[in-house]
């Protein structure tokens, strides 16, 4: 008999489980995979970043060094797909180590609720029942499938299938703008393939304000094609192309490409595991409907990540993971964030969090915006990365910041101050007031405070009183 069982070891799971396990719970946690960490960690955040970070130091190379150029680089693709897996490997044996060090007990095979106190984990034909006292759910998303794509083609790609880089199409399409998508893209791209992009909806990057992907376009826009309210119906493969349907407002017309990376979205899988069958209440598409505390209807069982409705971030699920833990351990906490961060490690970089304005105005909240541009940023002038942006909404009345954008390089790192800014309820002042080091990227955060605030003097201020 356990105090806790956790199905599924993504970010969520060994989060929740490791933190029970340090607040003294007796705790059992299951993977289908033969390594923890699930999706993110294996095929997805992880090596993507490996990848994103080789196809960065590619496209710094190209951009113009001032008095210093840079022969055209070598590809070895062995040794990126070793890098990818190693940077893997690294994680998965530390949490193999973590789980041993908390007296976690790991059970690896497909779990599956007999009812609300036990489990039935299957593997090789063999069969374990799990006792519990309390479980949390955290078994994650799958990749959404469309009927007319030709899966068993091997020039069809998913979010995982990509990441193994078995070869650089010479034409690569990608359908679906998000963030996935564009980050493959981004890698793909920097190897040599040409890529063309196509969004359904009316921008790419849904979620992120469009002046801050307009700056992503501008960079990419020799590298991308962007092909923005476009529906691809149909994909027909032949041995010499992939012959794609595509249709907009003019109509439809064909465009054969080398290989499609299908990239359109998530989908829960809490239809899975019996969760529905021990009446844990999901919604139509799948979410598990939790409370403030992740319990669900059925009050020993919690459920955490991409299961539950919200952002599908790594970063979520494991805060979540905290709280589950917490709460059957006895504690009074809540998941109530002001802000999740949301980043697009893409190049340039786009990173937001809280209010965005187009969710302002969706709202009818009053807001104003306070945007400074990197080209008046020492640090982003010799660094020769001007092409970025730093952006806060803050409240009409109050001036207390509610939500930020950023474009450029190291946005996402950028990002943290401001998140923590709008927990904390800061205003544009608290944030002018903190001295920022000069020259840095990070400044721009205080100048766009400054320049909302009407003290800027590193550009002119429209706020100045007029002799």
């Amino acid at each position: 008999m356990y105090d806790l069982v956790v199905l599924g070891s993504g970010p969520g799971g060994y989060a929740a489980a490791f933190r029970a396990a340090d607040l003294g719970l007796k705790v059992a946690l299951i993977e289908r995979h033969n390594t923890l960490g699930g999706v993110c960690l294996n095929v997805g955040c992880i090596p993507s970043k490996a990848l994103l970070h080789v196809a960065g130091k590619i496209l710094m190379a190209e951009e113009p060094a001032h008095g210093v150029q840079f022969a055209k680089p070598t590809i070895d693709l062995d040794a990126i797909r070793h890098h990818r897996q190693s940077t893997v490997d690294t994680l998965t044996d530390g949490l193999t180590m973590m789980a041993k060090g908390r007296k976690v007990t790991v059970l690896h095979g497909e779990g599956k609720f007999d009812s609300t106190n036990s489990i039935t984990v299957s593997k090789d034909g063999s069969e374990e029942k799990v006792a519990f006292k309390n479980a949390i759910i955290a078994v994650g998303s799958r990749a959404i499938k469309l009927p007319f794509v030709p899966y068993d083609d091997p020039r069809i790609l998913d979010s995982t299938s990509a990441l193994q880089l078995e070869r650089i199409p010479e034409h690569l399409l990608v359908l679906g703008g998000g963030i996935i998508g564009l980050e493959m893209a981004t890698v793909y791209q920097s190897l040599g393939a040409k890529i063309t992009v196509a969004e359904l909806g009316e921008q790419i990057m849904t979620g992120a304000d469009k002046d801050l992907v307009s700056v992503f376009e501008q960079v990419n826009k020799d590298r991308m094609s962007f092909l923005i309210k476009t529906q691809v119906t149909n994909i027909e493969a032949t041995p010499e192309a992939l012959n794609v349907t595509l249709k907009d407002k003019d109509g439809e017309r064909q465009l054969a490409v080398d290989a499609v990376l299908v990239a359109v979205g998530r989908s829960p899988n809490g239809k899975t595991a019996g969760i529905a069958d021990i009446g844990v209440t999901l919604d139509e598409r799948g979410f598990v409907l939790t409370n403030e505390q992740c319990r669900t209807s059925v009050p020993n069982i919690y459920a955490i990540g991409d299961v539950t409705h919200g952002p599908m971030l790594a970063h979520k699920a494991s805060h979540q993971g905290h709280t589950a833990a917490e709460v059957i351990a006895g504690h009074k906490v809540d998941f109530q964030p002001l802000a999740i961060p949301s980043i697009a490690y893409t190049y340039p970089e786009v990173a937001w969090v809280g209010l965005t304005e187009t969710e302002a105005k969706k709202q009818d909240i009053a807001v104003k915006t306070a945007v400074f541009p990197w080209t008046a940023s020492g640090r982003a002038i010799a660094s020769g990365v001007t092409q970025g942006k730093t952006k806060l909404i803050y409240d009409e009345a109050t001036e207390r910041v509610l939500g930020a954008g950023i474009v450029g390089s190291h946005a996402g790192e950028l990002l943290g101050e401001l998140t923590l800014a709008i927990e904390f309820g800061a205003t544009l002042e608290d944030i002018a007031l903190t001295i920022h080091a000069h020259p840095s990227l990070h400044e721009t955060v205080g100048l766009a405070a400054e320049l909302g605030a009407g003290t800027i003097t590193d550009m002119p201020n429209k706020k100045a009183k007029k002799a």
